[in-house]
Formats: C-alpha cells, structure tokens, sequence
C-alpha cells in the first residue's frame, strides 16, 4: 500500500478520522511552503493538499483564486512544486497529494508528469477539472506507477458517476459538500450527512468531504458521518493576514484546533 492507503488504515483501526488541511504551493513562496508542510503535520494533518496555482481556477472562490495570483507572482511552477515536495520527504512522510487543474499537467506532459510526481514523493493528484470519463488515459499511466488518482463527487453526482468513481478511483473520494466554489461557509448543509451514507454505501474507498468547512464544530459534525475532513479557505485565508513565523503560529492552531474537534467525534459506521 502506498502512504494514503496506509494512512487511511492507521487511523480506521484507531478509530479516528483523517484531517486534510490545503494550501496552495507557492504562497507566498516555496520556502515557506516547504517550511509549513512538517509544521502542519505536528499540529495534526494527517494528509496534505498543495494546490497548484492556475491562471484560471473555475472552482475556486476568491480566497484561493488570490492564492493561486500571490503564488504564480512568486514564480511558482508545477516543475518547482515537484522539486519542494521532494525536499521536504527528508523530514516529513505526510502523505501529500497535488490539487488543481489539468493543464499544467498537459503542458508539462502526463507521463513525465507520473513519472516525476512519483520520484519526488508525490502520493496522489486531484484535478477538478478532470471527470473520471476523460481521465482513462491518464489513469493509466498513473496507475503504472502507482499513484493515486482522487475523484470529485457533488450533490449533483448520480448513481452512474458515483459507480464509475468508486471503479476506478484510488486513494478516496473527495465529496464537494455544496454546489458551486470553494469558500468557508457558516454551516454544513444537512443534506451532506445523508448524501456521504448513501455514497459509502456504493464504494470502498474512504470518503473526506470538503468545501466551505472553516471551524471546528463543522469538521466535526462532518466527521461523523465521512472518513476525513478537508479545509482549505479558512486556512489559505491566513496567508492574506500573516507573514513569516506568526503565519505559522496561526496555521498551526487552527490545524491543532480541527484536529481535536474532529478526535471527539464517534467513529461513523
């Protein structure tokens, strides 16, 4: 199994949920990115998204879209991200996944993409843009490789899609818990709650569930029903605020606050 796979056992048999804390790569620079990937593991990620800036992020919200400009101001590119991620596997086995658009993965070249995503540490992607109807191709390379690919379920996702996900997804299922784009919201809809059962009910993969969780009391509330929990706005929105070691004082507590919200819930069936 790869470090994912591992993970997601670990904490099933501890009878805990999987906290996945994003970031974009880049903001405002790599150094510090590098810097914060082992500070957020202490505080209690379990695994790492490092968005790729975009020129273009249809699916994300203002928070991000302005992470994504800060970071390709800096010079971030997919090449350098690849070269940060392998820095930091001296110090830190986190597992870390690529979060963001086709695109730069066409332009830099699908297979030498697999290729040098594996070699730096890379332990899975996840492309928005990217339904698991066109994704066959690249699929397969990634699979050859072993690494995972993470698809998107919505609310507006059928029976058809959520079986061809759970056919040929790997890692786990990421669920968009509303409809439209990323953002911390005031509360988590209750639909999320009946549509999260009725999808663990059709696959195997363990299910995390993300967009608009900013708080505490709302991955807790998602952690009893999902396998892990994902934030990112309430997070990336700190890097507007912050700079250098106070950045990482107000990352590292929110992170160690999610953390304990969601270690109190009960182990969802």
């Amino acid at each position: 199994m790869g470090r994912l796979a591992d993970k997601f056992a670990e904490l099933k048999r501890e009878n805990k949920k999987a906290l996945i804390t994003f970031i974009t790569a880049g903001d405002p620079h790599l150094q510090t990115t590098a810097e914060l990937i082992p500070e957020m593991e202490r505080c209690g990620a379990d695994i790492i998204e490092l968005g790729v800036p975009f020129s273009d992020p249809m699916a994300d919200g203002p928070t991000i879209q302005r992470s994504s400009e800060r970071a390709l101001a800096s010079g971030t590119t997919l090449e350098s991200i690849l070269a940060t991620v392998k820095s930091v596997r001296s110090r830190s086995q986190v597992p870390i996944i690529l979060m963001g658009y086709f695109n730069p993965i066409y332009r830099y070249g699908t297979g030498r993409f697999v290729n040098d995503a594996v070699d730096a540490g890379v332990d899975g992607v996840l492309l928005v843009d990217l339904p698991p109807e066109e994704a066959v191709e690249f699929k397969a390379e990634t699979s050859s490789r072993g690494l995972d690919v993470i698809f998107l379920l919505a609310p507006t996702s059928d029976d058809k899609r959520i079986d061809r996900v759970a056919r040929i997804g790997s890692g786990f299922v990421y669920y968009v818990s509303v409809t439209g784009v990323t953002g911390a919201r005031k509360s988590v809809e209750e639909s999320v709650f009946s549509s999260v059962k009725k999808i663990k009910s059709r696959l195997n993969l363990p299910v995390a569930v993300g967009f608009g969780i900013a708080d505490p009391s709302q991955a807790a509330a998602i952690a009893e029903v999902a396998d892990g929990v994902v934030v990112g706005s309430a997070l990336v929105k700190m890097f507007e605020e912050y700079r250098d070691e106070e950045l990482k004082k107000k990352v590292g507590q929110l992170i160690t606050e999610l953390k304990r919200g969601i270690s109190e819930t009960r182990p969802s069936a």
